[in-house]
């Protein structure tokens, strides 16, 4: 008989969702208070030519960007760490446009791609290395492209 613990672990991590970040779309101003609530430590925020980075590590190991317009709309995020970020709190209100999505594509057991409407979700990994970004194609600020959200 195989141990089962490995597969519970797995399933504990995969499951338990990290505390919340701001939403896709949503507004900037739940930055501060959503790093407050998940004891993430704010470490960058780094401003390019036309967004601002805001970069936060949780108690978990897991690095997650916020991607925000000049507008303060969050256009993009990306995460890598050891847990996978809890997707729900991430995409907001387009967490059930991602989960209904049809035209998903899968390379193997480790990587997906979901392109539905204005989302695009690509997220790939395997235990304790798990990466991957979402972002809305409309929203994109102009010279942005979906390569610079990592």
């Amino acid at each position: 008989m195989k141990p089962r613990f490995p597969v519970n672990l797995i399933a504990a991590l995969i499951l338990a969702p990290l505390p919340a970040f701001a939403s896709l779309g949503g507004n900037l101003s739940s930055v501060n208070s959503d790093q407050e609530n998940m004891k993430a430590q704010s470490r960058v925020t780094r401003t390019a030519a036309r967004y601002s980075i805001h970069e936060s590590l949780t108690p978990a190991g897991t690095t997650v960007r916020e991607y925000t317009s000049e507008s303060g709309t969050v256009f993009g995020v990306a995460w890598m760490g050891p847990v996978p970020p809890d997707l729900r709190q991430i995409l907001g209100t387009y967490f059930a446009v991602y989960t209904n999505a049809k035209n998903v594509r899968r390379a193997g057991h480790r990587h997906l791609l979901v392109q539905q409407a204005d989302l695009v979700v690509r997220s790939h990994g395997h235990l304790r290395a798990f990466s991957g970004s979402a972002y809305l194609s409309n929203s994109l600020p102009q010279g942005v492209s979906a390569n610079d959200i990592q």
